[in-house]
C-alpha cells in the first residue's frame, strides 16, 4: 500500500528533531531507540551500518508499535527490501539512490539525501529531502536553497550539534537530524529540552 506523504512529511515536521542512531551492535541500537522515544521524541533513524539492523529494527517496531522506525544509509535496493520486510516507517539514504527508490515502488516514503542544489530540489519533489552532509554549507546554504524553493521540505543532517538545532529550523529546516551529540547526553530529555528552547 503506497505511504501517505503528506501525512510522514507532517510527522516528520512535528518531530522537530531526528535522532540518528548509528550504533555498532543491534542491542545499543535498541536501548538508545527506547531513550528516544522515552524522551519525547516520535521517529527514531536506525542505520544500516549497524551490525544484525533488521532484528534492531523488528524489536523497536514491536516495543514501540506506536511509533515511526526508519532505517538511515541505505544505498541499495537489497537493503531496502530488507527494511519493508522488517517493518522500517521509512528509509533514509545520504546521497541520491534511484535504483532503491525503484526498488521500494512506494511502499514507504524515502528521504534521500543530497548536497548540491539539483540533488536536493530533485529529491524534495518527492517528499522530504535529507541535506549531507550539512555542515559543509551550513544554516546559510539552508537559507539559500529555501530562498529558491521555499516550499521543500528539507531535514539537514550531519555534523550538527544539539546546541545548533534552533539555529537550523529558525532557517527553514523541516527536521534537523542529531547523531553523536544526541546519544552521549546524559539527560536527554534536559538535551532535547534546551535544543529546542536555545535562542537564536
Amino acid at each position: 500500500m503506497a505511504p501517505d506523504l503528506p501525512a510522514f512529511v507532517d510527522q516528520v515536521s512535528r518531530a522537530r528533531i531526528i535522532p540518528v542512531l548509528r550504533t555498532q551492535s543491534a542491542h545499543e541500537a535498541v536501548k538508545a531507540a527506547g531513550r528516544s522515544f522515552d524522551a519525547g521524541l516520535t521517529l527514531v533513524e536506525l542505520t544500516a551500518t549497524t551490525t544484525d539492523w533488521p532484528l534492531a529494527l523488528q524489536q523497536v517496531r514491536k516495543d514501540h508499535p506506536d511509533r515511526l522506525v526508519g532505517i538511515g544509509t541505505v544505498l541499495d535496493p537489497a537493503d531496502a527490501l530488507r527494511a519493508v520486510d522488517a517493518g522500517a516507517d521509512f528509509v533514509v539514504s545520504p546521497c541520491p539512490v534511484p535504483a532503491v527508490r525503484g526498488a521500494l515502488e512506494g511502499q514507504i516514503p524515502l528521504i534521500e539525501g543530497g548536497l548540491t542544489v539539483g540533488e536536493i530540489l530533485a529529491a524534495a519533489k518527492h517528499g522530504v529531502a535529507k541535506l549531507f552532509p550539512a555542515h559543509v554549507g551550513g544554516v546559510t546554504y539552508l537559507r539559500s536553497l529555501l530562498a529558491i524553493a521555499p516550499h521543500s521540505r528539507i531535514v539537514p543532517t550531519g555534523g550538527i550539534p544539539l546546541a545548533d538545532v534552533s539555529q537550523w529550523l529558525a532557517a527553514g529546516a523541516t527536521a534537523v537530524g542529531v547523531g553523536r551529540d544526541l546519544l552521549e547526553a546524559d539527560d536527554m530529555v534536559a538535551a532535547i529540552r534546551q535544543a529546542l528552547e536555545t535562542p537564536v
